[in-house]
């Protein structure tokens, strides 16, 4: 991979591995999120395999009728109908994930009303609905991680060409787009929030475009400096007098130094994301009820005392996600830092 960067690159990706804490941190991060990429494969109510007169089925993937397994109805099969699993043992087996819950599946043969304590079935307990806390917080970890980078990424799309347009172009420009962007930041997003949750059923594209209205701004200021610092260096002025164009100048020549900033507060705008969703889920205004969320269980938690499963866990799971980011924070921080070259 080295071999692959050029020298300055090279020594940043260095600095970036020495960093033993943003290393490993990077590393078990990246190791939860494809674990959890795959939580259909790890928690769900549903076999993995089925194997049935000789025939394979993987209900995981595709729906079959209670009547391929030779049972009455036509309907798609319940697989934890004691019913339905005896016929298909008559003439086969199942294989089920480690966790045979998926996060809307409710568990009607607790030992205990619900929320129960953890035990040999549910390992983390049950929430206030009787639905595995476990299997809860693995679609929640990749929901909220997948909600964070999709705003991370399109955010810091547009926030880098705001910036950058106000910073090359400077004057007019720059003018209204930072009187702009005062006004814009100042409207109290949550109260927004909370307002629009009340008129539209909010989902995970809908809080997506409303956090994105104003998540945009956090890289402007940073990129926008750079621009006003390059746009008046020499080999930018050499490239103008080649008769290179503005797009070309802007995005071959100064933006690759304005990346450098760009790709170092990305993690903590990741963080920030997450945060935020958490909040709204936790207040009620995130994603819809029923919905695997972090948020929602922390929520539960709060109103469930004598349950501390239910605030520990999801605690230990929001603790261990945003410190391991801002440790990969802070390692791309110290490994892209100018003074460090």
């Amino acid at each position: 991979m080295l071999l692959q960067l050029n020298p300055v690159n090279q020594r940043r990706f260095q600095r970036f591995r020495n960093n033993r804490r943003g290393w490993y941190s990077l590393w078990i991060f990246l190791l939860l999120f494809v674990l959890s990429l795959f939580a259909e494969l790890l928690a769900n109510d549903k076999p993995l395999v089925i194997q049935y007169a000789g025939d394979y089925y993987f209900p995981v993937l595709f729906t079959y009728s209670e009547q391929t397994f030779g049972g009455d109805f036509p309907t798609e099969a319940d697989y934890r109908d004691a019913y339905v699993v005896d016929l298909i043992q008559e003439q086969g087996w199942l294989l089920y994930p480690p966790i045979p819950f998926s996060y809307h599946t409710i568990n009607y043969a607790l030992p205990s009303p619900a929320p129960s304590a953890p035990d040999a079935v549910n390992l983390l307990g049950t929430d206030d609905q009787g639905r595995d806390v476990l299997a809860r917080l693995i679609y929640g970890f990749r929901i909220s991680v997948l909600f964070g980078l999709t705003l991370t990424i399109i955010s810091s799309i547009v926030g880098v060409i705001a910036g950058a347009l106000q910073g090359y172009y400077g004057g007019k420009v720059d003018l209204f787009g930072q009187r702009f962007i005062e006004i814009w930041s100042s409207l109290p997003i949550l109260f927004l929030l909370i307002i629009l949750s009340s008129i539209v059923k909010p989902n995970f594209w809908w809080l997506l475009g409303i956090m994105l209205l104003f998540s945009w701004m956090n890289l402007v200021p940073v990129v926008r400096a750079e621009f006003l610092r390059g746009r008046n260096l020499e080999y930018v002025k050499a490239a103008k007098a080649l008769g290179l164009n503005d797009r070309g100048i802007m995005f071959k020549h100064i933006l690759p130094n304005a990346m450098v900033a760009t790709i170092t507060f990305m993690p903590f705008i990741l963080t920030g994301s997450i945060t935020t969703l958490t909040a709204l889920d936790f207040l009620g205004f995130g994603l819809p009820p029923g919905s695997p969320s972090l948020g929602e269980l922390v929520s539960q938690g709060k109103s469930n005392l004598q349950a501390p499963w239910l605030g520990i866990s999801a605690f230990a799971v929001l603790s261990i996600m945003l410190t391991l980011l801002v440790f990969i924070g802070e390692a791309f921080r110290d490994a892209f830092d100018p003074r460090a070259q």
